[in-house]
């Protein structure tokens, strides 16, 4: 694979990338971050790209899996620098969607179809998991999301 497919995909999907990126990462500069890193590797390790699925679908997995490891990055100093004053939430934070109800999967599932729109079985193919999967783990989300949102206080 050459350098122009990768900058094809880069620049018809740069927008989603950030935006699912973002959310995986938990912070917009993070996220675009992020997606500067996975397309660093995608060029460094085009050559491995074995052309099984869509040239698409294999760069959402470098995307994915380098937004997770800047999360994770971000937990543990989060971990280490944790801040004893608490703070009341803000006005606008009245309305926040809880995402910290959701396991990592149900958020990433999320974030890939409602952030860039993927169907079930591009989801799936990036995950590595069934479209049936990516169904059941939709609905379990949509079901913790209206959950926590019923328990919520008005």
């Amino acid at each position: 694979m050459d350098t122009s497919e990768l900058e094809r995909v880069y620049t018809e999907g740069l927008p989603a990338f950030r935006r699912v990126a973002a959310a995986i990462a938990g912070d917009r500069e993070a996220g675009s971050d992020a997606v500067q890193d996975a397309f660093a590797t995608a060029v460094r390790k085009r050559r491995s790209y074995r052309g099984d699925g869509s040239i698409e679908a294999w760069v959402w997995q470098i995307v994915v899996n380098t937004a997770r490891a800047s999360r994770r990055r971000s937990d543990r100093r989060a971990r280490t620098n944790v801040d004893a004053t608490a703070q009341a939430p803000g006005p606008d934070q009245a309305f926040a969607i809880p995402l910290e109800v959701l396991t990592g999967r149900q958020r990433e599932v999320v974030f890939l179809r409602y952030f860039a729109d993927l169907t079930y079985a591009e989801i799936g193919g990036i995950l590595g998991i069934a479209d049936g999967t990516v169904a059941a783990t939709l609905n379990g989300a949509h079901g913790a999301l209206r959950q926590a949102m019923q328990e919520a206080p008005a």
